[in-house]
């Protein structure tokens, strides 16, 4: 990790130079000649950090969310730096450009950004192809679901999508929670998630003959009310949905945000969402009752901060935006703090401490700023 470590010391001044949406770009064209590059040794990860979930088996609980690897052009660099997992979109039926540039900011001072991205996506077949290059190697890759804009029949994309990556993904991840695309959050309310629900289930379902079992995941929104989470947790328990993903942008904008760019319209990521979104997650944890796993997401840049969505209720924890500002030294170095914290802890491995404090993080007795 010496290496990676050393680039990202120097890489960052330069791109942090460059228009955010200018510098992701160049983030992936050096992450594709990672990949090209011979694969060195790497030590395994340590046994401790081991989940079991949605019937997949994670060596680390750590994956890099959906956002950075849109269209699935380097999966495997990013397993290569240490991540447990990662997730590739979020992709649409057809191919659309996304709304209008600029659509991406740098919050600098608050180590966060905001994007109104509206899912730019190279489309079903171009990402599917993309993956299929890469299907027998090892590594669990997630493929997050979207709809296009101009969709007359949104739950008819997913549905589509699980038929067109049944062979190639190990997990989906249902996206209805983007503040980017106009209308695609009514789709959280129950009626309109019912239906996306049984039609996305069915169509994995009809795959599972062919390629197993593939588990289906919701993404969900860190802005519902207590009462829109009921529903949603009811449909999905109903429904008997593999995990929930907590949770996407937050189209709020807390007092404390410093930079220039906090008021432009879009979701906002990164450090000041932590609070919220476990806030969200441990309510969400205490109301699934255990009938099925969650992953953390939102504001994960440290060690402190993914063990503290463990003890909120995940069992898998996913970052973004942190990647962008810490480098690509981060999965590991948050690796090895994930072991301090069990030793400090006494936990005997990391799935004893899943929703240990999801009580008090629900009951807001536990304070963010305590987990930086």
């Amino acid at each position: 990790m010496m290496r990676y470590r050393l680039l990202g010391t120097f890489a960052r001044p330069v791109l942090f130079r460059l228009d955010p949406e200018a510098a992701h770009e160049w983030a992936i064209r050096a992450l594709e000649v990672l990949q090209r590059l011979p694969r060195l040794p790497a030590p395994p990860d340590d046994p401790r950090l081991a989940v079991c979930a949605f019937g997949l088996d994670f060596p680390n609980p750590l994956g890099l969310a959906s956002g950075f690897d849109k269209n699935g052009e380097v999966v495997d660099a990013i397993l290569r730096l240490g991540f447990g997992f990662t997730e590739v979109g979020t992709i649409t039926p057809l191919p659309q450009a996304g709304q209008s540039r600029p659509r991406l900011f740098r919050l600098t001072r608050d180590e966060a950004a905001i994007n109104r991205l509206g899912f730019p996506s190279q489309g079903y077949a171009a990402v599917r192809a993309r993956l299929a290059l890469r299907a027998t190697r090892p590594g669990i890759v997630g493929v997050n679901l979207g709809a296009n804009k101009e969709s007359s029949d949104r739950p008819a994309d997913y549905a589509r999508g699980i038929e067109v990556f049944a062979d190639v993904a190990d997990y989906f991840v249902i996206n209805v929670s983007s503040p980017n695309t106009p209308g695609l959050r009514d789709l959280q309310r129950a009626d309109a998630l019912d239906d996306v629900l049984v039609r996305a289930l069915a169509a994995r379902d009809i795959a599972t003959e062919r390629f197993g079992h593939k588990p289906v995941l919701l993404k969900i929104a860190p802005d519902l009310a207590l009462a829109e989470l009921d529903d949603i947790v009811k449909c999905a328990r109903s429904r008997k949905i593999d995990g929930l993903i907590v949770s996407n942008t937050t189209v709020s904008r807390p007092a404390t945000l410093r930079d220039t760019s906090a008021n432009e319209p879009g979701g906002l990521s990164g450090r000041p969402l932590f609070g919220l979104a476990t806030q969200m997650l441990a309510a969400a944890y205490l109301r699934t009752e255990n009938q099925f796993p969650l992953i953390g997401v939102g504001g994960v840049d440290s060690a402190e901060t993914g063990f503290a969505k463990i003890e909120a209720g995940a069992s898998l924890v996913q970052l973004c935006t942190s990647f962008v500002f810490k480098g690509l030294a981060l999965a590991d170095e948050i690796k090895r703090g994930l072991v301090r914290l069990l030793a400090q802890n006494s936990y005997p491995r990391l799935a004893d401490a899943t929703g240990v404090a999801a009580a008090d993080w629900a009951n807001g007795k536990l304070d963010a700023d305590n987990f930086r």
